[in-house]
C-alpha cells in the first residue's frame, strides 16, 4: 500500500518574505517622513548628547544641493540658510550702527532667539521708569523691525534691571523693585501697541538688582547692571532659562 504524500507546507516561506517586505517598505517610509530635520530641534538633540561641546557641527545637510543651485519650489539656498526671523538680528544690528548706539545697545543671536540689552541711559532718566523722548525714537524704530518678522516671533520678554546704588548695602526692596518692573513694563507696553504679536505672548519681568552682569564696585560697573534687555525668541524655538541665556552669552 502507498503511502500518501504530506500536503500543505510549501508556501509558508512566502508568508515570511511577504511580511519582510511589508517591513522594509515601512522602514523607508519612516525614513523618508523624518528626512526633513528643524535645525534647531536637531541641535538641542546632539547638545543633549554633547553637553560640554562649545559648537554644533553634526548638522544635517543635504550633500546633493550645492550652494549655487535652487532648491525645489523656486526658493534658493540663500533664502533657506537667512529665513524671516535670521534677518531680524541683521536689521537691528544695521538700525543700531546707523544710530551710533554701538556703546548703548548690544545684540546677541543665538540658536532661535535674539537678545537686545539697553543701557538704561537709553530709554530712563536717573530713578524715572518714564520712557524719554529719544528713547521713545528708539524704541519707536526697533518695534518696526520686530513688526516685520512678528508671524515667525514666539515670545517676547522685556526685563528690568537696577543696581545696587550703595556697594556696602542693598536697595530698599520695594523701590527697588517696582522701579525695574515699572520701566519693563512701559517698555512692554510700547512695544504691544506697535506690533501684530499676542498680547499674552508679551511679559514684563522686573528683577530688580538681582540679576547683576557686573560687580557694585565702581560707578562704571554700577552703570552695566541698570538696563532693560529683550529677549525675542523665534516660533518654534525650544525654550531656555534665563541663566542658559546668559551663559551662551558669556555673561555667567
Amino acid at each position: 500500500m502507498k503511502r500518501k504524500k504530506k500536503e500543505g507546507g510549501g508556501a509558508n516561506w512566502m508568508d515570511t518574505y511577504g511580511d519582510l517586505v511589508t517591513l522594509l517598505l515601512c522602514f523607508f517610509v519612516l525614513l523618508y517622513s523624518i528626512s526633513t530635520i528643524d535645525q534647531a530641534k536637531w541641535i538641542q538633540i546632539v547638545k543633549s548628547f554633547n553637553p560640554d561641546a562649545k559648537e554644533v557641527s553634526q548638522i544635517a545637510q543635504n550633500p546633493d544641493i550645492d550652494a549655487n543651485d535652487e532648491v525645489p519650489g523656486g526658493v534658493d539656498t540663500d533664502q533657506v540658510d537667512m529665513d524671516e526671523f535670521d534677518e531680524l538680528y541683521e536689521s537691528l544690528k544695521k538700525a543700531v550702527e546707523e544710530a551710533g548706539l554701538d556703546g548703548e545697545v548690544e545684540l546677541f543671536k543665538g540658536d532661535g532667539y535674539t537678545f537686545i540689552t539697553f543701557r538704561d541711559n537709553v530709554f530712563f532718566d536717573g530713578d524715572s521708569s518714564i520712557i524719554k523722548e529719544g528713547g521713545e525714537t528708539i524704541l519707536a524704530q526697533f518695534s518696526s523691525i520686530i513688526a516685520g518678522v512678528s508671524d515667525s516671533v514666539k515670545e517676547i520678554q522685556v526685563l528690568g534691571h537696577t543696581t545696587q546704588a550703595d556697594p556696602n548695602a542693598p536697595n530698599e526692596p520695594t523701590g527697588d523693585r517696582v522701579l525695574s518692573a515699572e520701566r519693563a513694563a512701559r517698555v512692554a507696553a510700547y512695544i504691544q501697541q506697535r506690533i501684530n504679536v499676542a498680547p499674552a505672548n508679551i511679559s514684563a519681568i522686573g528683577y530688580g538688582q538681582h540679576r547683576p552682569i557686573a560687580p557694585f564696585d565702581t560707578e562704571e560697573n554700577r552703570a552695566k547692571n541698570r538696563r532693560v534687555e529683550l529677549l525675542i525668541t523665534k516660533s518654534d524655538s525650544v525654550e531656555q532659562s534665563l541663566e542658559q541665556y546668559y551663559e551662551e552669552m558669556g555673561r555667567q
